[in-house]
């Protein structure tokens, strides 16, 4: 269980508050101490019935009720809700502020709330559905020791953490961490497909792939080794292995992938000048 222990109020409902949420608890965390809210009731009664936590429609009732505000609504939602907390919640330059909507940078919070705010960006992803999320977080100067402590083990509970130094790295990070997912899911599909296309039928070819991808990453997390070595390793001189890299090495696998990742760093920042 973290050491700290504080009132937090979840804005938003959805699958990645249900499983930071989920994490918490599971981890020790006082579920008494947790609120969320949500427009409709359904995902509601669903924590409220498995997590035992405090569920309300009302926003305000909630960040009334806490000492950390997590936001997690749709960027396209934000500036309504931020709107209606400052009208709605006492003190709200008293409480921690925590962002985990992509794209929107503190210092428009700023504007949706007040230039006083102190402010904590969380960007996880999807792999913490699962409990192995890579969750990146960048704090303005106003947070504390004690705030990044608190916001470090609760989403700990869903993966791993990385601080980053300022909201430019956290767009890298997205680039990597938060697109990664779908980058690994697209090249495990490809070695399905080629699978598939040698006589293994779907569901076996998928079994090998996914298996595969595990232990790899499972080795890989083990390892002190880097990335290339490790991958040296399993590449005999001459073998059929070193047959394969030579074809990812010859259509430049780490071009394709400095393309990717900057791609997605430039729509990150310009997903930032939307709101």
């Amino acid at each position: 269980m973290t050491t700290q222990v504080r009132k937090i109020a979840f804005i938003g409902a959805g699958n990645m508050t249900q499983s930071i949420v989920g994490g918490m608890v599971s981890s020790g965390y006082p579920s008494d101490q947790i609120y969320v809210s949500n427009p409709s009731v359904g995902k509601l009664e669903k924590m409220a019935d498995s997590l035992h936590v405090h569920t309300s429609q009302d926003n305000a009732e909630v960040a009334n009720a806490a000492d950390v505000i997590v936001l997690a609504v749709k960027p396209q939602l934000m500036a309504d809700v931020c709107k209606a907390l400052t009208e709605q919640v006492e003190n709200l330059t008293d409480k921690l502020i925590v962002t985990i909507a992509a794209g929107i940078r503190i210092e428009k919070y700023r504007q949706y709330l007040s230039p006083d705010i102190r402010m904590i960006r969380v960007m996880p992803n999807t792999p913490s559905l699962v409990g192995k999320g890579m969750s990146g977080l960048v704090a303005d100067d106003r947070v504390t020791d004690a705030d990044k402590s608190f916001i470090t083990e609760a989403f700990d509970g869903v993966g791993a953490t990385l601080w980053v130094a300022d909201e430019d790295e956290l767009d890298i990070l997205g680039a990597v961490a938060g697109s990664g997912p779908a980058y690994f899911f697209e090249f495990m599909a490809s070695l399905q497909k080629a699978a598939v296309a040698l006589g293994f039928d779907s569901d076996k070819a998928r079994t090998m792939v996914q298996q595969t991808a595990l232990g790899a990453a499972e080795m890989a997390i083990a390892s002190d080794l880097e990335l290339e070595d490790l991958r040296k390793q399993v590449t005999s001189k001459g073998g059929s292995t070193a047959k394969g890299i030579e074809q990812y090495q010859a259509f430049d696998i780490d071009k394709i992938s400095d393309s990717a990742v900057k791609a997605a760093v430039k729509r990150n920042q310009e997903m930032a000048e939307l709101f």
